[in-house]
């Protein structure tokens, strides 16, 4: 644990000027209470740390159990461990590359490779059992085989794409590693301390990131600097100073039912640890020859082909015409636009579908205003939250249970088929029978895709 002084120890800071000026400026613009419990924290960064705060300790704590260093081989007390381990198995770059003992380290890179681009969770958890030997070298060495392929790939994109997966994966392992989460935190974080005893949460492979979340735990305070630095980058209103109770330089994670003080602390964590990945990756481009860039081409292909296919969905679903509709978002629009009283859960389903689809804003806005409570400036801020949080729209069975869906048996073609479980779905497979109708001699779907009807559905089912 950190000593546990008033005032958190800025012992080393890279963080931009842009970013401690902005929030200067809207801490200077707060109520004035609310800014007197924070105005002396403030007063020393600003006078401290003109150009930038990220407080990070300069000697990280001792880690030495080697199942901890495989777990997170990001660390940067894991770098010795690994050197060792590669003079130890005799791996060198020939043996990452093509040898037979790393064939298994590849093969899990291509693993976490694939989750970075596909899984919104991150990289998958689960990999080799690391209580084995074998297993804390496939664990380790997957993961810089896998920064090898993002520095030969040369692009941020991806490389960015990559850390968050990893740091998206270090999260939710840490909500239930309470062993190693004081150390961790104290390697990425300058100030942070325990206020509770620890507690062991019950959880289970099965669990969601909502369900770890909110596991009990102890409850944790972090240094004002540290806050301040990380936050920006988090959505919420728990993450906002005014919310958050400041005192004496540290700021309380306090427990809540939905959000664990461990949690908010693996949160935190998460964007300290992608932004060390990132860096050093994008550090590390330099020494990718273009002989070793050559030999990881099949790798680097895979990566771009798959997010090439994420970025040309999107594409697709962005230029979706207003035919390619769903007939529940369709309804929606008609009963707003007919001063019918649409309940919450189909007015955010509108608003979610409409971000999605990348409609502007103001059109987005404009569906409601035959709402017969419409409120020009309530809904432009709940539209905007709805854009700027990035809502996913609801699947198909959420909108029969909460009356939003209107179409019954028989009343489409395409919302009866058995693989249709959400609005998303139903405007690709009416974009792909517009395809292949457009063609002289259309083939059959390869997913049983039957062309979407063009039959109004029923419009008092809702």
């Amino acid at each position: 644990m950190s000593s546990s002084t008033d005032q958190p120890n800025h012992s080393r800071t890279s963080c931009c000027i842009s970013n401690t000026a902005s929030w200067w400026s809207w801490a200077m613009n707060m109520p004035r209470a609310s800014r007197s419990r924070i105005q002396p924290t403030l007063n020393f960064i600003i006078r401290g740390h003109q150009g930038c705060i990220m407080p990070v300790p300069t000697t990280p704590p001792t880690v030495v159990d080697e199942v901890t260093l495989a777990r997170y081989p990001f660390l940067p007390q894991a770098t010795a461990w690994i050197q060792d381990m590669a003079i130890r198995h005799s791996i060198d770059l020939e043996e990452l590359l093509e040898g037979s003992l790393m064939e298994p380290a590849r093969q899990r890179a291509r693993i976490r490779l694939i989750d970075s681009i596909q899984s919104k969770e991150g990289v998958q958890v689960v990999g080799g059992d690391i209580h084995t030997e074998e297993g804390r070298l496939i664990e380790a060495f997957s993961f810089y085989y896998a920064r090898l392929v993002m520095c030969a790939s040369e692009d941020e994109r991806l490389i960015a794409r990559w850390a968050q997966a990893e740091a998206a994966r270090a999260e939710q392992l840490l909500i239930q590693d309470t062993a190693n989460l004081p150390t961790i935190a104290n390697t990425y974080i300058g100030q942070v301390e325990s206020l509770t005893a620890a507690t062991s949460p019950a959880v289970s492979q099965s669990m969601s990131m909502r369900q770890l979340r909110q596991q009990p735990s102890a409850e944790w305070r972090v240094g004002l600097a540290d806050f301040i630095e990380i936050c920006p980058k988090i959505t919420g209103h728990r993450w906002r100073l005014p919310n958050v109770d400041v005192e004496k330089g540290w700021v309380r994670l306090h427990n809540e039912r939905q959000y664990a003080s461990s949690a908010k602390l693996a949160r935190l964590l998460r964007e300290r640890i992608k932004a060390g990945i990132e860096t050093e990756a994008i550090e590390k481009r330099g020494q990718i020859t273009t002989d070793l860039a050559v030999r990881l081409a099949e790798p680097v292909g895979m990566v771009r082909k798959l997010l090439a296919s994420k970025t040309s969905e999107a594409i697709a679903l962005v230029g979706a015409e207003e035919s390619d509709w769903p007939p529940c978002m369709q309804k929606i629009i008609a009963d707003l636009s007919s001063g019918v009283n649409v309940n919450h859960f189909g007015r955010l389903f509108l608003a979610s579908m409409s971000a999605t689809l990348a409609l502007p804003q103001e059109s987005c806005v404009s569906f409601f205003r035959g709402a017969p409570d419409f409120s020009e400036a309530t809904t432009t801020y709940q539209v905007e939250h709805v854009y700027t949080h990035e809502y996913t729209p609801a699947g198909c069975g959420k909108l029969k249970v909460n009356h939003n869906c209107p179409v019954l048996p028989g009343d489409n073609r395409t919302c009866d088929q058995s693989w249709m479980d959400h609005p998303l779905k139903y405007i690709r497979a009416t974009q792909r029978w517009k395809r292949l109708t457009s063609t002289p001699s259309p083939t059959p779907s390869d997913e049983g895709e039957t062309a979407p009807s063009t039959e109004q559905p029923a419009q008092d089912g809702a």
